[in-house]
This record gives C-alpha cells, sequence and structure tokens, in this order.
C-alpha cells in the first residue's frame, strides 16, 4: 500500500502538473470590487481554525445576504452568534489567528475564499453592526485578510447542490434528536430533546 502513498512535493507536483496560470493570478492579498460584491451576496460561510494542540475546526456561520461586514478592502467582519457555547472557534483563535474562509452563494457556481488572521471583538460599535430584531451578537470576529481568491464552479456542478432535484427530503435522515440519542445510548431522548430544540431555535436563534 506504501508505494501508492504521495509522501514528497515532487511526487504531488508530478502527478497533478502546475497551476493554471488563471489560478495563479486570481490570487490577491485585498479585495477587489469584484469579491467583495461577492462576500455582500453570500448569506453563508464556513470558517476553519487551528491551535497547535490539535484543536481543528470548521464552523458554519450564517445570516441575511450581506451580513459579513466589509470594513476596507483588507478587513471584513461578521458576527458570532448563540450557539452551543462550545466556541471551539474562537479558544482556536485566542491560540492560533489563521482562519480559513468559504463563502457560498445560492445559485453561483463559484465560491470566495479568504485566508487570513482573525480577533475576537466586543466593542459596542462593532456589535451594533449587526443587531438584528434588536438583539446583538455575543462577538465579532474581525478577519484581517492575507489572500483572497474565487474558486471555480466544478465542485458546485458536480455536486448539484443547487438543484432543486438533489435536496434530500427531511424525514429521510435522523433529526437532531435521533442522533444525540444515538451519540448518548439512549442517556438524551429524542422525543424529548427534538421538541425542546426546537422551542429554543425560535427563542435564540438572534
Amino acid at each position: 500500500m506504501t508505494t501508492h502513498r504521495i509522501t514528497t512535493l515532487d511526487e504531488l507536483d508530478e502527478r497533478y502538473g502546475p497551476p493554471a496560470t488563471a489560478a495563479i493570478q486570481k490570487e490577491l492579498p485585498a479585495l477587489m470590487p469584484g469579491y467583495r460584491a461577492m462576500i455582500e451576496a453570500s448569506p453563508f460561510v464556513a470558517i476553519a481554525s487551528s491551535a497547535p494542540d490539535g484543536g481543528l475546526d470548521c464552523s458554519p456561520r450564517g445570516d441575511p445576504a450581506g451580513f459579513v461586514h466589509v470594513a476596507d478592502e483588507r478587513t471584513i467582519m461578521l458576527p458570532d452568534r448563540p450557539g452551543n457555547r462550545r466556541v471551539d472557534t474562537m479558544r482556536n483563535i485566542l491560540v492560533d489567528p489563521r482562519v480559513a474562509l468559504l463563502f457560498l452563494i445560492p445559485g453561483l457556481g463559484e465560491t470566495l475564499r479568504i485566508n487570513g488572521r482573525a480577533e475576537i471583538s466586543t466593542d459596542p460599535e462593532h456589535l451594533a453592526l449587526f443587531e438584528i430584531k434588536g438583539k446583538q451578537p455575543i462577538t465579532v470576529l474581525i478577519v484581517h485578510i492575507d489572500t483572497v481568491y474565487f474558486q471555480c464552479s466544478k465542485a458546485i456542478i458536480r455536486s448539484k447542490i443547487w438543484d432543486p432535484a438533489t435536496q434530500v427530503p427531511r424525514d429521510s435522515l435522523p433529526t437532531a434528536g435521533q442522533l444525540l440519542e444515538e451519540a448518548t445510548n439512549a442517556e438524551m431522548l429524542a422525543s424529548e430533546y427534538d421538541p425542546w430544540l426546537q422551542e429554543r431555535i425560535k427563542q435564540t436563534l438572534y
């Protein structure tokens, strides 16, 4: 099996070949107008973080399109709203500020990728930027951009993620409560957790 493993950069380059010129030239150190427009159209971003102790994490963030605030061409801000209080991303950022973000735009094949360094803010002016229904986020993530570039549409096309015909019926997969019941060997019951969760989402969405 080891003879079929790639273990060096030379082997990797030989297998894949050199990147296309466009793949290199699209990477910038700051937002251009087109990249800013993609951020402002996106209602969803996944943020990846890490820490030296092995604290890898990739966490979703979502709000109405435009919820990520572009402060300037090198800085974006996004709210961190009430959740499960694991705060894995936040813990990692306190140790290692490097983050990677992937923006999705419904109906669009291209995605946007940002690599940078994040800090956690409780500045009242920052919190006020993201108030919805009278509720402010708990904190605001400020991301200082190192690199930004778009990803071509191949993955989206292959996945058919925006095709309504590929949507999975909700009752074909376990509910959150059923997953929790299975994970805890029935110490927590779906019949109790699912109704509680639905009510909690209504009360604490913002």
